[in-house]
């Protein structure tokens, strides 16, 4: 450190190969973490030189040598990944107990036929975790958080696996009770807008072909929470979206379904209910009457665990500030 309070550290990294992608094009990631941390960054040959205050080049290390391990195991780096572990250096959470590099560990990922999914977040990082261990799991907060998407890939890690025999994949149809009628089409082509999101998310972990004949075969099956009356769920994987726009009643019957051998998550965002004015949210009844049961876990994400463009998580802030 010198006189000024500035500290000066250096990394120096033993695959240069990897330090392109590291960089970026024109240097752009090193840029962004520069902007971002408030720090000086150069590199000559494998060796990298980092200027800045203290905690701020220490942050700085912690996204470099995050990045670095995601490239060693053969991860893609690209500008979203360099804003996600950025966010999780600037969580005081992190320190000392969940670093970049820990996060990227072999226990919190998910491995899908298309892709290898780590957390990007502290909270995603919790998240992940409880998707591997809990038999149900409420996963409350705004969008862009990762819910249903994590939520999906853990659920196709199992199927794949042989951990389950099947995958379900739920939400309300129309954001209160389900009015299909004076929509055009049979009944498929009424909920298949209103299930879209799903599907987009299978399509990114599996191949469509592979979606598709699941599908056909009945392995996956993709449906309004209407559908799911008097059934039980057994050796599946059981999501429900969008859960803050379901009815107590509605809640009451969905997670009754809940059979041997199968994990559930329910998926919503308790401050953005589409119910009619006084209607209660079959989501928030749930969680007063359900927190603290062994075995159910509850993730609450916020603002800050936004991982889509940085400005999404700012405009969620404003809209939940006070005397929202």
């Amino acid at each position: 450190m010198d006189n000024f309070g500035r500290a000066r550290m250096e990394l120096d990294f033993d695959q240069p190969y990897l330090l392109g992608p590291l960089f970026g094009d024109y240097d752009r990631h090193l840029v962004m973490i520069e902007q971002r941390l408030g720090v000086n960054i150069s590199a000559r040959g494998n060796r990298v030189m980092i200027d800045g205050e203290p905690d701020a080049a220490a942050r700085a290390r912690d996204v470099l040598l995050g990045l670095y391990n995601r490239l060693d195991q053969g991860q893609d780096v690209d500008g979203a990944a360099v804003e996600a572990v950025i966010g999780m250096a600037n969580q005081p959470i992190l320190d000392g107990l969940i670093a970049p590099e820990v996060a990227n560990a072999p226990g919190v990922m998910i491995r899908t036929r298309k892709k290898t999914i780590v957390p990007r977040s502290a909270t995603q990082t919790a998240y992940m975790q409880s998707l591997g261990r809990d038999d149900m799991i409420f996963a409350l907060g705004p969008a862009g958080t990762g819910k249903t998407y994590l939520a999906v890939a853990q659920a196709v890690q199992m199927l794949i696996s042989g951990q389950v025999d099947r995958l379900i994949l739920s939400r309300p149809a129309v954001e209160a009770g389900e009015r299909l009628g004076f929509l055009p089409g049979d009944m498929k082509e009424k909920v298949d807008p209103y299930l879209r999101p799903l599907y987009d998310a299978l399509y990114d972990m599996l191949p469509t072909e592979q979606v598709e004949r699941r599908i056909a075969s009945g392995e996956i099956e993709i449906a309004p929470i209407a559908f799911m009356r008097g059934r039980t769920l057994s050796d599946a994987f059981i999501i429900l979206d969008e859960a803050q726009n379901t009815t107590a009643p509605q809640m009451k019957m969905f997670l009754t379904r809940f059979g041997m051998r199968s994990r559930m998550v329910i998926c919503g965002d308790p401050n953005q209910t589409d119910l009619p004015r006084g209607v209660q949210s079959g989501l928030n009844d749930a969680v007063e009457k359900l927190e603290g049961i062994e075995k159910l876990s509850m993730i609450r994400f916020s603002a800050k665990d936004v991982v889509r463009h940085p400005l999404v998580g700012k405009i969620v802030e404003a809209y939940e500030g006070p005397g929202q």
